[in-house]
């Protein structure tokens, strides 16, 4: 579903948004955060039947994704968050409930533990922010070591296809699908683990997963659950990474209920 975009400026940076309007809304909006390689188009579709129930929400598209122009630097949480708190000063939101999916949520937890004056209630969808397990260890160290020798004796060209030939078997969808400076702030992002600033979220925080998720595995939820003070966990059966849209009547229904109350 496409979402109406406009162009607004964000301390400089040109970035999309779409706005769902309600007839009569709530004083405190929300602020939607899309995942990895989304956009608001994916998140369009609760905003629209969240408006309906009377929520003014709000969707980004996070730079260097959607239609917005991508960072000139290699940015981490830190910038995007940076980012975010601009946008909701341009926009003029003081306030918000966060929902955020995967990488939204990784800065969702962020945001909320860092400027939690910014902050009312929190979900978070199949959120990514819980480093997982390193695999592939002597894999990868034999593969630094070759890349290594290469580059030692003058075979740079042969460095760069043996990395391409590793990154294209071993490496992700997301990263294989980045490129530039977005593959750069993909490695740094997924690195950082917020296990320590999900335990400083002190708002009320509602989690959904589902319990076939293979990006984000459930025992990531169910850690995110004990971690963070006040956050209580919902599992969609049968269900993968994408728990809002292959469930959204329910999920819908059940954060407008969250919210209001």
């Amino acid at each position: 579903m496409k979402a109406p975009t406009t162009t607004i400026q964000v301390n400089g940076h040109q970035a999309a948004h779409a706005v769902a309007q309600p007839n009569n809304g709530f004083a405190t909006p929300i602020l939607m955060l899309h995942g990895w390689g989304g956009s608001s188009d994916l998140m369009w579709g609760a905003a629209e039947a969240l408006a309906r129930l009377g929520w003014q929400c709000y969707i980004p598209d996070l730079p260097g994704f959607g239609a917005s122009a991508p960072p000139s630097s290699v940015w981490g949480v830190e910038e995007y968050t940076q980012f975010i708190v601009g946008y909701m000063d341009t926009i003029g939101v003081k306030r918000a409930h966060l929902i955020g999916h995967s990488f939204g949520g990784r800065l969702s937890i962020y945001l909320g533990a860092n400027r939690e004056q910014r902050v009312e209630k929190v979900v978070l969808c199949n959120s990514a922010g819980i480093r997982k397990p390193p695999s592939g260890g002597l894999r990868l160290r034999l593969y630094k070591l070759a890349r290594t020798a290469l580059v030692r004796i003058g075979a740079p060209q042969l460095a760069a296809a043996l990395q391409q030939a590793y990154n294209n078997r071993y490496g992700s969808p997301d990263f294989r699908a980045a490129s530039g400076v977005m593959r750069e702030i993909l490695v740094r992002v997924v690195n950082q683990d917020l296990s320590d600033l999900a335990m400083r979220l002190n708002r009320q925080t509602l989690i959904f997963w589902g319990d076939q998720d293979t990006d984000t595995p459930l025992w990531m939820g169910q850690k995110l659950e004990k971690l963070i003070p006040d956050a209580g966990l919902i599992v969609f059966e049968g269900v993968g990474h994408y728990s809002y849209l292959e469930r959204q009547g329910e999920f819908v229904r059940i954060v407008d209920h969250f919210l209001r109350n």
